[in-house]
């Protein structure tokens, strides 16, 4: 699954099938002597046009299409909350339209007030425990309902400072029904919802309030920006990549370095050599080469990014490992 598809699938597949916690990254007290410094090379999308340029007969947001005709007739479609198209200023979405591609975007034209229900859970006892109070069963719930409990689940969690939480899904401290149908249907919100359901080792006692948010209204925007295909890659190489290699101007150990990337990753102490420097200088990433990198202060993160080579895109990571 590519990154466009991802996102606009991010929040189901959050509900249906969201579970653990986020890796943390190495970390470090800013001394990188005795740590391995791991290169690793993905391949993404080849050209960048067929993941960022959408076809809305295979999207996943059945209303983009309504949005881009109103766009491109002068009229104004709005969404409230919710961005047209899914793009983001980080993340532009675009689209070809009688061989004109054209980015899609939102501009912010109102603020709505609206309530919303928010369901929060509290652990009350554990799952075994004979005295705990009666409550639904998770399993027996409905696939978005369980959704629901599992991530409040997280932020209960979470309260607790036992884990981490899916931010991007975790609103005001447990899950916000911002569908008024799907709050509707579920059989957690109502008269008649459990007052505890349990879940995985534990009780949970079910508070549902229901609470005022104030949200940024959206009006689609499309803007043409290119004619020709190479002219929208243009576009894409200069939005997005960071790095550029020829095996041309690389010698052989570091292009086996590179190969070497692309598998497990590729991993060194420092101090480097000078075949991974030549590596590290053509990815931009200088701030490495003197191994104390987490003393220095960067806008950007200078371990990742995409790095065209020899026609290739490919996303680089780069991170520090304890242990050699």
């Amino acid at each position: 699954m590519d990154r466009r598809r991802f996102l606009a699938a991010g929040t189901a597949a959050g509900l249906a099938g969201l579970a653990g916690c986020l890796d943390a990254a190495g970390g470090g007290d800013g001394d990188d002597s005795g740590r391995t410094l791991r290169l690793r090379l993905s391949r993404t999308s080849t050209p960048l046009r067929s993941e960022y340029v959408v076809d809305f007969a295979t999207t996943e947001r059945p209303d983009d299409a309504d949005a881009f005709a109103a766009a491109l007739d002068g009229e104004a479609y709005t969404t409230q909350y919710r961005r047209p198209f899914g793009a983001r200023p980080d993340d532009p979405v675009y689209t070809r339209h009688e061989g004109t591609y054209y980015r899609l975007g939102s501009v912010v034209v109102d603020e709505a007030a609206v309530t919303h229900p928010v369901l929060r859970l509290s652990r009350v006892a554990d799952a075994d425990d004979p005295d705990a109070p009666d409550a639904v069963a998770a399993t027996d719930l409905a696939e978005r309902d369980r959704g629901v409990v599992h991530v409040a689940h997280m932020a209960a969690r979470a309260r607790g400072n036992e884990g981490g939480m899916p931010v991007g899904l975790v609103d005001r401290g447990g899950y916000v029904y911002r569908d008024a149908e799907r709050a509707e249907a579920s059989r957690l919100v109502g008269t008649d919802a459990p007052t505890h359901v349990a879940y995985r080792d534990a009780v949970y006692a079910v508070e549902v309030d229901r609470e005022r948010f104030h949200e940024p209204v959206y009006r689609a925007t499309a803007e043409p920006v290119a004619e020709t295909p190479e002219h929208m890659e243009a576009i894409l190489r200069a939005r997005f990549v960071t790095a550029r290699l020829s095996g041309r101007d690389l010698p052989d150990e570091a292009r086996s370095i590179l190969q070497e990337a692309q598998g497990e990753g590729y991993g060194e102490t420092h101090p480097y050599s000078e075949a991974y420097r030549r590596v590290l200088t053509g990815l931009h990433a200088r701030a490495y080469l003197d191994g104390n990198v987490e003393k220095d202060a960067h806008v950007d993160d200078p371990g990742s990014g995409v790095v065209l080579d020899d026609g290739v895109y490919y996303d680089y990571r780069l991170r520090f490992l304890d242990g050699g």
